[in-house]
């Protein structure tokens, strides 16, 4: 296989289209394929098991698809040293496993019925089931771990440890004299960033780069899963459609504070339906109605303005710090991806 970041002359690179719809150097496209291939047929492998249910409960988030934006970073990173290193494929498994044992979780928790377009587990089967699985799959993740090492596995102890203190954090709420906002960015940083931060680690880590470049790219990965967190929230406020892939108001709907709404609660900005929008925010929303009012004023509040510079300072940072490593394609596919967070809403 070529190098993809041999020095080129005569022009520019030759570009794909990548991750997300961006533009991507050529070879790399051609690489991450090949190895995303690999992460695929592997992370099938590990949810077959001798159990009929067992397996069929474990394979339906696998073959429902998603992005695998874990797993991409992970492949992205790895160029910043060896991207054929043995133990990079297998990490880009470990993670998705982790991931999508948090989804049967969290659908549990939420009591969903659909997660990425299909009927989810715990409606399919049973709680028990869905629970059961999440844990099957953590526990493949771990095999695999066991294979890469001591420091590894400690990486992954301590990403899963934030993983769960952010959902109990979340489901516990800010205390008495917490700062509402700067508990949920804590909780973000938790649920989300944790795990994507892991991601750009291994990677890096893995194909055995230096650790200064380590530790680089394990900081922007996590503000890059920050931003995507917070884009999301802004999303579902300010999407007209489904067409985002969200259903504009559902955390409204839901009653999840998001940044938006605590930036309201907060009192950023001001207008003459202020008082109004804290007062609906802070009741139930499953009322259409009232939920369609609470919509409106949000998308037009000074809030909305707010949440997209904090978005737009967290992907920024990340790509502060990413512009301090070699000067290769992954760097360039890493900051088009802090555009990204930031244009896709908008």
């Amino acid at each position: 296989m070529s190098n993809p970041f041999a020095e080129k002359s005569g022009g520019p690179a030759i570009q794909e289209t990548g991750p997300f719809g961006l533009p991507v150097d050529a070879a790399l496209a051609s690489d991450a394929k090949d190895r995303l291939a690999a992460v695929e047929s592997l992370l099938l492998d590990c949810v077959r098991g001798e159990d009929p249910l067992l397996t069929e409960a474990s394979q339906h988030l696998v073959e429902a698809g998603g992005k695998r934006f874990r797993p991409m970073l992970v492949l992205l990173a790895s160029h910043f040293g060896d991207p054929a290193a043995p133990g990079v494929v297998p990490a880009a498994v470990v993670v998705e496993l982790t991931h999508l044992g948090t989804l049967y979780h969290d659908d549990v928790m939420d009591e969903a019925t659909i997660r990425r377009g299909q009927q989810s587990a715990n409606s399919r089967w049973t709680n028990t089931v869905a629970i059961l699985t999440g844990d099957y799959l953590f526990a493949r993740a771990s095999d695999l771990l066991a294979d890469l090492g001591p420091e590894a596995v400690r990486i992954q102890a301590r990403a899963f440890a934030r993983l769960v203190r952010g959902q109990i954090q979340e489901t516990v709420g800010p205390g008495e004299d917490a700062d509402p906002l700067k508990h949920y960015l804590q909780v973000v940083a938790d649920k989300t960033g944790s795990l994507i931060a892991v991601s750009g680690q291994f990677g890096a880590l893995l194909s055995g780069a230096p650790a200064h470049v380590v530790d680089t790219v394990t900081s922007a990965c996590e503000k890059i899963g920050i931003a995507f967190q917070l884009s999301d929230d802004i999303l579902d406020v300010a999407s007209e459609t489904e067409e985002s892939g969200k259903t504009p108001g559902t955390d409204l709907r839901e009653g999840i504070r998001t940044l938006p709404t605590h930036h309201v609660l907060a009192g950023i900005g001001s207008g003459p339906d202020d008082a109004r929008l804290r007062e609906l925010l802070t009741q139930d929303l499953t009322d259409d109605a009232l939920h369609a009012e609470a919509l409106t004023l949000l998308r037009a509040h000074p809030a909305m303005d707010r949440a997209r510079a904090d978005l737009r300072r967290w992907a920024e940072d990340a790509r502060t710090e990413l512009l301090t490593l070699p000067e290769i394609p992954a760097r360039e596919a890493l900051t088009n991806l802090c555009d990204y967070v930031i244009t896709r809403t908008g």
